[in-house]
């Protein structure tokens, strides 16, 4: 490993979220390591009544067993008219071992009765970074404001994307490209939130900057 590189574990096992994260955080000094590459096959659970203590305990936890700075999230459709769900088990809101097709179902079944001004919605994400020997994490948030679709719409991004639709844009997460998606998602938000506080660590650890000079 360079001098320079950060080696950094991204505790998802989600392909989609891997991608995206990697090409949010492309312009910093870090390799980046899935938990496979580290055959970490332990699973955390997801406790946390907020998005933040869910991402702080997989944060603490992963970075306990790989032994070097962890990054992890959790991520999420709070919907207006359901009281705040799906929230934290947005990714199991129609059991465990739901297709994506029947988490979809299950929130439009709920949503079916709603008038579309009172369909308010918003994506949320919140980061967390543990270290080794430190207590303190690094964090940050993000949110996205929508509406719930009456259908689904498109064939990008992956999870609730589909149903979540920008009255400004006039489409779903799911008719944006990766790069519009970046510049107002939630993760994005996120992303550029703590990139900053990464690339500082990098510069405090290795005395040089954090961030790749393009």
């Amino acid at each position: 490993m360079a001098e320079d590189v950060l080696e950094i574990v991204l505790a998802t096992r989600n392909r989609h979220k891997l991608l995206e994260f990697k090409r949010l955080l492309t312009r910093l000094r870090v390799r980046w390591l899935r938990l496979t590459d580290l055959r970490i096959d332990a699973e955390v659970a997801e406790n946390g009544i907020t998005f933040a203590a869910n991402a702080a305990c997989k944060a603490r936890e992963y970075c306990h067993l790989s032994g070097l700075p962890t990054l992890a999230d959790d991520s999420g459709l709070t919907v207006d008219a359901l009281g705040g769900r799906p929230g934290v088990h947005s990714a199991r809101y129609a059991g465990p071992g739901a297709t994506q097709a029947e988490q979809w179902q299950q929130l439009l079944r709920e949503m079916q009765a709603a008038p579309w001004e009172q369909r308010n919605a918003q994506f949320h994400c919140a980061l967390a970074l543990a270290r080794p020997d430190h207590p303190e994490l690094l964090t940050a948030e993000g949110d996205c404001a929508g509406m719930i679709a009456l259908q689904p719409r498109g064939a990008g991004g992956f999870g609730y994307d589909p149903l979540f639709y920008l009255p400004e844009r006039g489409v779903t997460m799911a008719e944006l490209t990766p790069e519009q998606k970046d510049r107002i998602s939630h993760r994005g938000r996120a992303a550029r939130a703590i990139a900053p506080q990464i690339a500082a660590l990098l510069a405090q650890e290795n005395g040089c900057g954090g961030l790749i000079i393009s």
